[in-house]
């Protein structure tokens, strides 16, 4: 099995970068989006029926904001539609999908580089997620938790931490949360493999950064840790364009 998650940065214009000949060369099992920035009726056939895969979206209400998406080779047993936070899901930040033996989720976390106000947005998100979560592996179900989080966890994880330490999605309050959610269990699958630094997943659009390679890690993959007997690898995909940030992903034995 193989899972990707992609911020595409507005699918419709990732769709003309090469997106659909990323999905047929790559040809993971399931590929969570984030930022899709579309409503799924305004969307081309070409990008919503792409061969051997079913698509799901969840949009936000503010059109040409957030918004996530998963393609499946495999119908889901249920797909769900936000997480029954009526504040959250209404700016479309995540999307599951239910299978036999795990539950995948595509999710946005918020930005809180707007202000004050967008950052503790930011943490409650992060704070209510997480309690869905948790009552949910209190169930006894595995979870794989996909996405463009934004925040970089420790210094290795940015090309500048020092120059970034009071700049959202490097604040020690963000930092924290990362923390947290390695206590509560959950795994960070690329750091189960690979702790070399100058390894990033964001590149500023501003000053050429992606060309110098002077980025952020910023979307994860983590898991449940019931998954982590049938981890095989984690990886990201710097060599991939299209958005902003790039592909990265796990596979499963």
């Amino acid at each position: 099995m193989k899972i990707i998650t992609w911020n595409v940065n507005g699918i419709r214009a990732c769709a003309k970068k090469g997106f659909a000949q990323f999905l047929e060369t790559e040809d993971p099992d399931i590929l969570c989006i984030q930022e899709s920035k579309a409503h799924v009726e305004s969307l081309d056939e070409s990008i919503t029926e792409i061969p051997g895969y079913k698509s799901y979206w969840h949009s936000a209400e503010r059109k040409g904001y957030s918004g996530t998406g998963i393609y499946s080779k495999t119908e889901p047993n249920k797909v769900y539609y936000g997480f029954g936070n009526e504040k959250f899901d209404c700016e479309g930040r995540v999307l599951i999908a239910e299978y036999d033996e795990y539950m995948v989720f595509s999710v946005y976390f918020p930005n809180g580089q707007q202000g004050p106000e967008r950052l503790a947005y930011k943490l409650e998100f992060y704070d209510k997620l997480f309690e869905y979560c948790e009552a949910l592996r209190a169930e006894g179900k595995e979870l794989i938790i996909t996405g463009d989080y934004n925040t970089a966890h420790t210094e290795i994880d940015l090309a500048n931490p020092k120059e970034n330490i009071g700049t959202s999605g490097f604040m020690p309050i963000e930092r924290e949360w990362m923390d947290h959610i390695i206590t509560l269990g959950y795994h960070d699958t690329f750091r189960r493999f690979n702790t070399n630094p100058d390894e990033y997943s964001w590149w500023s659009y501003r000053t050429a950064a992606r060309d110098r390679n002077v980025g952020w890690r910023i979307d994860y993959v983590f898991v449940t840790p019931g998954l982590l007997n049938r981890l095989d690898s984690a990886f990201i995909q710097q060599h991939v364009l299209g958005s902003d940030h790039c592909p990265v992903g796990i596979t499963l034995n």
